[in-house]
């Protein structure tokens, strides 16, 4: 019998079905929905892989200077993104992003014949290796093609290593961080324009919809940082208050509806209000060397802020609202209280953010986490030190703790490096997998 192309896809589905022991998807236990979930997350992305190269071949083929002749046109459609995305069902965006990968990962050859190797080789492997997929893959190759003209080539390979080792397992909001991150440290003279067009673009639409007024805006980071930060210390405190509230007085709010809430207690204030809702803990944390702040130069993160903002902003933050510049352990404050004190204290909860970044497992912002001993302050005798502490947030604290995962801390200080270990049911190897501001940062 004569075999179809399309007999070895039935095959790898039919494999696929065997990991979950043939039965419907209601009927496998958590174990085996993960690992069917991983099977068909490798599978897309290898599939995805191999579509690559061709999308870019159709693309090729259609390019616009050959007219009538164009692939695309031949076979009626108006581009090769319209063909691609009409007959693999995709969007029309992500055919360009496969085209775009294709492009980039495909080996090439030289007008005179030459092999040579693809455009991005890292990206390619981590595509090859299906360790990255097409979203994440396009993101890095976007990124590196806009800063080519502007950072030299080795510096640029080298980056492109780390984004392709780092991304893996990232979320699409963890993942827009890394690269914001990425440009600034490979582009630092590129933050203060950057800066200055976000900044032009910020807006604050007001409108009544369905007896509802719909907020619509857009806020660059210097305007976000203290907007974020009290809001985010509003909601913070109720979560917090929240874990310890009785079982009979839960706060049934969302976050969505406390964030709300919170807005509303701040304008409040501003209106009239006796009493000040944001408290003293709503502060703006914002991370840049000391040197580079008094010479007006350099770059700064601010905590809960993807986009990296220039000294000039940090200035102006400092001058209009409550800043903390991120210097920790001078000689004022002690980070490392061993047995003497159950509680982290304030300023290693800074030292926390500064490492973490927020919440080690979902990344939630700094002001709704707290302090966490991996070895028991009651039950093992843990030390209230950095080394034995992480920033999680509440949810994420029981999840982990009812789900048997453990932490891990490598390094002393600020510098150390946090990996979670995931239960056997989730991960039979146990793989630690990195976690707190190490998976956003290059090394050069």
């Amino acid at each position: 019998m004569e075999t179809s192309p399309l007999d070895g896809i039935a095959e790898a589905l039919r494999a696929l079905a065997a990991v979950g022991g043939d039965r419907p998807a209601a009927a496998l236990t958590p174990a085996e929905l993960v690992a069917v979930n991983q099977a068909f997350g490798a599978l897309k992305r290898h599939v995805d892989a191999a579509f690559a190269p061709v999308a870019a071949e159709i693309s090729r083929q259609s390019r616009r200077e050959l007219g009538k002749d164009s692939l695309a046109k031949k076979q009626g459609f108006a581009s090769p993104a319209v063909l691609i995305s009409t007959t693999s069902g995709t969007s029309v965006g992500e055919a360009v992003r496969i085209v775009q990968v294709g492009e980039a990962t495909a080996p090439r050859v030289s007008l005179t014949g030459e092999a040579l190797p693809a455009k991005r080789p890292h990206v390619a492997d981590a595509v090859a290796a299906g360790w990255i997929g097409m979203t994440a893959a396009a993101a890095i190759v976007s990124l590196l093609d806009r800063l080519a003209v502007r950072v030299d080539r080795a510096r640029l390979d080298d980056a492109e290593r780390q984004l392709a080792g780092l991304a893996p397992g990232l979320r699409p909001d963890e993942l827009s961080k890394l690269l914001a991150r990425a440009e600034a440290h490979l582009d630092p003279d590129g933050v203060e324009p950057r800066h200055e067009a976000l900044r032009a673009d910020r807006s604050l639409v007001l409108q009544e919809r369905d007896g509802m007024l719909l907020l619509t805006g857009k806020l660059d980071p210097e305007t976000a940082a203290p907007v974020h930060a009290a809001i985010h210390a509003l909601v913070g405190d109720a979560l917090r208050r929240n874990e310890h509230a009785d079982e009979g007085e839960p706060d049934l709010r969302s976050v969505k509806q406390m964030q709300a809430d919170a807005l509303a207690d701040i304008c409040r204030h501003a209106i009239g209000c006796a009493g000040v809702p944001t408290g003293p803990t709503a502060t703006v944390v914002v991370r840049i060397d000391f040197a580079d702040l008094q010479a007006d130069a350099g770059i700064a993160t601010i905590d809960g802020i993807a986009q990296p903002v220039p000294a000039s902003a940090v200035r102006r933050l400092a001058a209009d609202g409550q800043v903390i510049p991120c210097v920790l352990g001078g000689e004022s404050e002690i980070l490392d209280w061993g047995r003497a004190k159950r509680l982290f204290t304030p300023a290693q909860k800074l030292a926390l953010a500064e490492r973490d970044g927020g919440c080690v497992s979902c990344g939630a912002p700094p002001a709704w986490c707290h302090g966490h001993h991996l070895a028991w302050w009651d039950r093992d005798g843990g030390r209230t030190d950095l080394e034995n502490g992480v920033l999680l947030c509440t949810g994420c604290h029981h999840r982990l703790h009812a789900d048997g995962w453990e932490i891990r801390v490598d390094g002393p200080g600020t510098e150390a490096r946090v990996w979670l270990i995931p239960p056997p049911w989730i991960d039979a190897q146990r793989t630690a997998r990195l976690a707190g501001r190490s998976r956003y940062t290059l090394t050069a």
